[in-house]
């Protein structure tokens, strides 16, 4: 009431502006989550939950969404930038606990979070101007959504790659079968099986960052990124190159599945998880019986998912993932071991989830094929 009975023009100027700040404000929705900022021609997007190491969620996607579309349109912005708060992580996954709360609730959200995900994937996927994600921290599930399919990935000394989903009964998603496959040799397979962990400049050496530059560099880049007028996809790259050549730290450090990524081509060349099993222990070695001992822990349904996705996913487009990886994550949402994984690893922390089927052999051929099922007007739509 007390706007509308204000009469000076100077308080009703003042009371306008400070309503565009509230506007501001409430855009990046209460507690902030993920903050936008216009800083010269660059729109900046700010993953704001240090405390949860900056976890994905709905809110956030649905926000993130609708500015990207509209940065997409605005002539006055050439070019996104994507980074994490805190000094930790720049996304460390989806909100598995919100997930499972409204899976047993039968909630909404197990459709609605995956969909818009997917959806915010693909559009990151075919963005027009240059998107440079500053993957500065632990980047996981979620966050590697959030990055991956950009133009452009910066990885730092303190990057922490993985997709560990197959430990918490789901797969690799968020694009995952699209560019795991594409990695070299059986890499791909190898790391959404296991869960494997990346760190730093492997993880621009393997391809899933296109620039590696050290932390303490990543302020200055940031300025010099904003600072760009009008910038092409190559002067975006030009810039980004001239940071990573300034960048020495562990450059002479070898890659650290350097001496294992014969035996990994060799190894997980099979035409089923159990081939790889079977192949791990014959093998012997040392390497072998880690790997052996890592994928006895994962979901057998799991791993079947995974060995399929990644086999499909390697003849198909980005947007033909996408659509079978929410098939997958429906079938997940209706089965047991996403629950159980969670509960084992995430909120019990017992570390002994009870998979059901609790064996490979025990995931028929039938039960994986209804994962893949078309789930008729439900399919995600692109």
């Amino acid at each position: 009431m007390a706007l509308i009975i204000l009469t000076s023009a100077r308080r009703l100027r003042s009371a306008c502006r400070l309503q565009r700040i509230q506007g501001h404000v409430m855009s990046t929705k209460a507690g902030s989550e993920v903050l936008f900022e216009k800083v010269g021609n660059a729109g900046v997007i700010t993953l704001n939950r240090p405390k949860a190491l900056n976890a994905l969620n709905l809110t956030m996607i649905r926000h993130i969404y609708p500015q990207l579309k509209k940065w997409d349109k605005d002539s006055e912005t050439d070019l996104v930038i994507i980074k994490g708060a805190g000094d930790k992580a720049f996304c460390a996954g989806g909100d598995i606990r919100a997930i499972t709360e409204a899976g047993k609730a039968g909630d909404s959200l197990t459709q609605d979070l995956f969909r818009e995900e997917y959806i915010l994937n693909n559009t990151i996927g075919t963005y027009q101007k240059p998107y440079v994600a500053l993957i500065d921290g632990i980047t996981m599930g979620g966050g590697v959504g959030l990055s991956i399919h950009g133009r452009f990935r910066v990885a730092t000394e303190k990057t922490l790659f993985a997709m560990p989903e197959t430990g918490i009964g789901l797969f690799p998603d968020v694009g995952g079968g699209y560019f795991l496959p594409r990695l070299q040799g059986k890499l791909g397979l190898f790391l959404a099986l296991t869960g494997f962990r990346l760190k730093g400049r492997d993880v621009q050496r393997v391809g899933l960052a296109t620039h590696f530059v050290q932390s303490d560099k990543i302020v200055s880049l940031q300025k010099d990124l904003v600072d760009l007028k009008s910038p092409s996809n190559s002067d975006v790259a030009q810039l980004l190159d001239s940071y990573q050549e300034q960048s020495c730290l562990d450059a002479e450090k070898p890659f650290v599945l350097q001496e294992q990524t014969e035996a990994i081509d060799r190894l997980f060349s099979a035409g089923s998880v159990e081939e790889i099993m079977e192949n791990l222990k014959k093998d012997g070695s040392a390497f072998a019986l880690k790997q052996t001992e890592t994928l006895a822990k994962m979901s057998p349904t799991s791993l079947k998912l995974t060995f399929r996705q990644i086999q499909e996913g390697e003849r198909m487009s980005l947007q033909e993932v996408l659509v079978m990886e929410y098939r997958l994550s429906q079938a997940c949402m209706r089965g047991n071991d996403f629950y159980e994984g969670v509960r084992a690893v995430l909120i019990d922390k017992d570390q002994s989830p009870k998979w059901k089927p609790s064996t490979l052999s025990g995931v028929s051929e039938q039960a994986i094929e209804e994962c893949f099922s078309s789930l008729g007007e439900r399919d995600l739509k692109l």
